[in-house]
């Protein structure tokens, strides 16, 4: 793209426009079951809260039982007039570790028969270079992107099954990408070098590459599972005040916040629209705070058409092979 598309596509997800999908556009949703990861805080919470009137099932998904149980109650209590409450679950996973990925998705499983959407959500931002998971992962890259896709799958068979008696394009795995794709990650997106060696040595540049990564796990889910009636679309919720940025000097976060990041409702807004909207397709790229949007990063595009994105979801799914029955 020319440098003004490029100007303009960062300055518009940086600064967008009013949402158009917020609660108003959300239409009641009894008899469906969702799974949010790292729903207990920040974004996914928020999430959680707008879909409670829905009547939906909602497993909250995390690494902490208290947490999640005060964040139930906190919702709960907020909307005690609700006419069709949803029905929160807790759900345990910890993302930093595949053994405890595995348990969940057969937890999951020993409850429910089918998953209507799986967003995507929980993951960290600035885990310093030498940080790894339970598995000796690079920190960024085995949270944001190995394990979800681990738990993804594992979870296809209940996606499968919603989608086999729902409507056309409801049935949707939601992953999370972020604005630091376009400015902050290598030519290509990702350095294969780099990610097969574990050795980083740029928190920033680490964190936007497992982003590029959601984007292409994203991309390859779309044209594996499309024919069975499951979307895959992923979306920059937007410059949010989460927890994905816990690694951070607090006076950088304070002035991020001061800044750039906005109310976590806002991100709530994109990854309602990137779940519910009937305008999404498969394969989508949703930006802030929910309209279709397409990176401006032209070699990452022609990275993903040479094999790049196929590259990705076969070298994390043998980082989870000795996890997968």
């Amino acid at each position: 793209m020319p440098l003004l598309e490029t100007i303009k596509a960062q300055w518009t997800q940086y600064f967008p426009p009013a949402p158009t999908f917020t609660e108003e556009n959300i239409t009641p949703q009894q008899g469906r079951v969702f799974v949010i990861t790292g729903a207990n805080q920040g974004l996914g919470f928020e999430l959680a809260k707008m879909l409670y009137p829905t009547g939906a099932t909602i497993y909250m998904a995390s690494r902490s039982e208290v947490r999640t149980l005060q964040a139930i109650r906190k919702i709960q209590e907020s909307q005690a007039d609700a006419a069709t409450p949803a029905t929160l679950k807790f759900l345990l996973v910890d993302l930093e570790d595949l053994i405890s990925v595995k348990q969940a998705a057969a937890a999951f499983a020993a409850q429910e028969s089918k998953l209507d959407i799986l967003w995507n959500n929980a993951g960290i931002g600035g885990a310093p270079p030498g940080t790894t998971t339970a598995q000796g992962l690079e920190e960024h890259i085995g949270t944001n992107c190995v394990a979800p896709l681990l738990f993804t799958q594992l979870l296809f068979p209940q996606l499968r099954n919603a989608a086999a008696s729902a409507p056309k394009g409801s049935v949707r795995v939601v992953w999370t990408s972020s604005l630091m794709v376009d400015s902050f990650s290598p030519p290509g997106g990702i350095n294969f070098t780099s990610i097969e060696s574990g050795k980083t040595t740029d928190s920033s540049i680490d964190y936007a590459v497992s982003k590029v990564g959601n984007w292409f796990l994203s991309h390859e889910a779309a044209k594996a599972w499309g024919s069975y009636g499951v979307y895959s679309v992923v979306q920059n919720p937007g410059n949010l005040n989460t927890e994905a940025y816990r690694y951070l000097p607090g006076i950088l976060r304070r002035i991020l916040k001061a800044l750039l990041l906005y109310e976590t409702k806002y991100g709530a807004y994109t990854m309602s629209y990137a779940g519910l909207s009937e305008e999404v397709e498969n394969d989508e790229y949703v930006w802030p705070w929910g309209r279709k949007g397409r990176s401006p990063r032209k070699d990452i595009h022609e990275a993903i058409e040479k094999g790049a994105a196929e590259r990705f979801w076969k070298w994390c799914e043998e980082a989870a092979k000795p996890y997968v029955d």
